[in-house]
């Protein structure tokens, strides 16, 4: 399962050049992140009341084509998981037309807030807070 949400470029979000400044298409992802979060029933108050919170290790994008003030994105996030303290999380920003804007990915994890260390299974923390573990591939 794929989920996304559509967000609309601000002008106030724009660079020198008039297109959507670099540091905005993270907050894009982490926006959608969150989004997804919630539609698999999670909340950042139930993460925190198990003492742990998601972290990100690495983030990587690639740009295919600029956005610019009005246009309309889709960002997609698709959280793969393997073995292991981490996981993935896949980003597409794709236009209306379904061309491809840019590609967002990231490693993260669960920190276990008291301890200061990622947990050893992130993925059996996430399913038993979601109320609808398939929204995040489990």
């Amino acid at each position: 399962m794929t989920f996304s949400v559509r967000i609309e470029v601000r002008g106030y979000e724009l660079d020198t050049q008039g297109h959507l400044n670099n540091a905005v298409y993270h907050q894009y992802g982490d926006h959608a992140r969150w989004e997804c979060l919630r539609a698999a029933g999670i909340s950042v108050d139930d993460l925190l009341a198990t003492g742990v919170g998601p972290v990100t290790l690495e983030s990587t994008i690639r740009f295919h084509r600029e956005l610019r003030a009005g246009d309309e994105v889709e960002v997609s996030c698709a959280f793969i998981w393997g073995e292991g303290r981490t996981l993935r999380v896949a980003q597409r920003f794709t236009r209306q037309d379904g061309e491809l804007v840019a590609e967002l990915t990231s490693v993260g994890g669960l920190l276990d807030l008291d301890e200061r260390r990622l947990v050893d299974d992130p993925a059996g923390r996430w399913r038993a807070l979601a109320g609808n573990p398939a929204v995040i591939g489990l």
